[in-house]
């Protein structure tokens, strides 16, 4: 999770989905502050218990974030800090249980009363809404707004950026281009609601998962009355516990508390401060400084703090007593783009695979202690299908100079060739990964010129926009990608399928147009059977890097830091970060 999306209908995922679906769950939800005693002030406290655990209400929680986040709508988002955070504002069908530790890979009921129950082989899925619901202008929240806010998440010309489940699973109508362009079209074939408070999901394909689709947040519902398209952002309308009550794109925003909300329909969230304020495209260092010092409660993008900090961080027994190490289910990579030439060539593709040094994108991260271990693989180690292999090794990870300067004669390019590399403008861990491949490429011939752009349109304007790379050169862009749920097919779908690709930009995949995995894909998502699926994602996996389309940096880990003036602390293992639900103010 980070960005994007699919456009394949899907047959089965984790057998595990389906046995939590067809019981069709509980939605009793602890709201964050069980999970045993309180754990003390120490490194890593908050990774499987509560730390400084409190049922206090009142506060405002201090966010700031090195960018800006693609939206802070639901409908068009697909970062995994914004996954966590629209929470407060809205609410899906199914969400994670607030709780540390495994429980957060736990599925329940939020809008709906718990998961779905599937029907005709799990091919239907149906909900029942709670009842007594209510938006912030207290309007009761029915099942039509729920499909409302699916439907117009699919216009992916208004909402680039959310992921496209619903557009490729659902069984839409032929020509169907979202409510904005097909107004009036009735789509029954892909959602029904026969009442206010059922909602029916009709797919091409049966899909035992689709309880973790339900948890997306483009399942919240939306008035179809008061949208405003593209400038819904300016003002979400909220379900949730909080609502917007000030909003300046780019800069800030602000969270009150919903008077419409009900914590008697809502078992999930406890809402304890008195609201949130977001400080937006800060300084990654000055946001370090002042956790640090305690004028700020929570660094939003869950990163971990930058670099430059990491050593005072883990050098300060006090401050290292504030932080906390997860190791996630993400990989920091770069993308190999091959429709920009010289990397049409798979020759000169592996003479990056070589020549780059891993230990130095290490070191961009923070190191092996904060930022992650040397990849050699898409799936990380904690993903089940994982399976160690290293096609391109070079000596202690160090670069094999030699084998691509081999590499580079093959493809005809032997004293090299220029190129660009992008990253994101507010990630100072990202520029350094750019300046690291500019300098070690050198040594073989290839010029790279670096190139920052702003996080917020990263993928929808610029680096996963298709036309955008291939006028601009951008042969390599660095990336990261977060599962949206931890399993083969949460990870690997969305950033190997050829099919997400859209030439309107906004998807995650970059580099990878294999035909043969988009097969290997479908034979995956339809296998029932959980050790041969899990033999399949690797068997990707392998494909994938076969081809050399992508160069994979780091499996992740992060630096957190606790805000000083905080309360529920704990780090939720589906995000790898904190929960923001969760937290509370002395």
């Amino acid at each position: 999770m980070n960005t994007r999306r699919i456009k394949t209908a899907i047959a089965a995922t984790a057998v595990l989905a389906l046995s939590l679906s067809a019981c069709g769950g509980s939605s009793n939800n602890s709201g964050g502050s069980s999970g045993g005693d309180t754990a003390k002030a120490e490194f890593n406290a908050a990774m499987t218990k509560v730390f400084n655990a409190s049922d206090k209400k009142g506060g405002i929680v201090k966010f700031a974030d090195e960018g800006a986040p693609d939206s802070v709508d639901t409908g068009d988002t697909y970062y995994g800090y914004s996954w966590n955070m629209v929470r407060l504002w809205s609410r899906s069908l199914t969400m994670f249980t607030v709780a540390p530790g495994k429980d957060s890979s736990k599925l329940v009921g939020d809008l709906a009363e718990g998961l779905g129950t599937p029907s005709d082989g799990g091919k239907t899925w149906t909900y029942k809404i709670r009842k007594g619901l209510k938006y912030e202008d207290g309007t009761p929240i029915t099942s039509k707004d729920v499909k409302y806010g699916v439907s117009r998440s699919t216009d992916k010309t208004v909402f680039p950026d959310g992921p496209a489940y619903f557009d490729s699973m659902l069984n839409w109508p032929a020509g169907y281009k979202g409510p904005y362009k097909s107004k009036g079209m009735n789509t029954d074939s892909a959602i029904s609601t026969p009442d206010d408070t059922t909602i029916v999901f009709h797919l091409k394909s049966a899909f035992a998962g689709f309880d973790y689709l339900a948890m997306t947040p483009q399942s919240a519902p939306v008035p179809e009355a008061k949208d405003q398209g593209a400038k819904q952002k300016q003002h979400v309308i909220s379900s949730g516990p909080y609502m917007f009550a000030a909003y300046a794109d780019g800069k800030s925003f602000t969270l009150k508390r919903n008077p419409n909300w009900d914590q008697a329909s809502d078992p999930n969230r406890k809402a304890l401060p008195d609201g949130y304020e977001m400080s937006l495209n800060v300084d990654p260092e000055d946001i370090d400084n002042r956790l640090i010092s305690g004028d700020l409660d929570i660094a939003s993008a869950g990163t971990g703090v930058s670099a430059a900090s990491q050593s005072r961080v883990l050098g300060d027994p006090t401050l290292k007593a504030r932080a906390d190490n997860p190791t996630l289910g993400r990989l920091w990579y770069t993308s190999i783009n091959p429709t920009v030439k010289p990397f049409d060539n798979i020759e000169c593709r592996k003479a990056v695979e070589y020549a780059m040094d891993k230990t130095s994108y290490q070191t961009a991260y923070g190191g092996e202690f904060a930022g992650g271990s040397l990849a050699t693989t898409l799936l990380p180690p904690v993903i089940p299908g994982y399976k160690q292999f290293d096609l391109y090794p070079t000596p202690d990870g160090k670069g094999d100079l030699n084998k691509a300067k081999e590499s580079l004669t093959k493809c005809g390019q032997p004293n090299g060739f220029a190129t660009n590399i992008s990253y994101r403008n507010e990630r100072p861990k990202e520029k350094a990964t750019a300046e690291a491949f500019q300098q070690q490429l050198a040594k073989v011939g290839i010029k790279v010129t670096v190139k920052g752009f702003p996080k917020k349109d990263y993928f929808s304007t610029y680096a996963g926009n298709p036309p955008y790379v291939a006028k601009n050169g951008l042969g390599l862009v660095v990336n990261g990608w977060g599962a949206d749920w931890n399993d083969g097919f949460g990870f690997l779908s969305q950033i190997t399928d050829s099919r997400v690709i859209r030439e309107t930009g906004g998807s995650s995949n970059t580099s990878v147009r294999i035909p043969e995995v988009d097969k290997l894909l479908d034979q995956a998502q339809g296998e029932l059977d959980t050790a041969k699926r899990e033999s399949d994602w690797s068997v990707i996996d392998q494909k994938v890097m076969e081809q050399a389309v992508i160069y994979p940096g780091v499996y992740a880990k992060s630096l957190l830091i606790r805000g000083k003036n905080l309360t529920n602390v704990f780090v939720n293992e589906q995000f790898g970060m904190y929960d923001y639900l969760s937290l509370g103010k002395p």
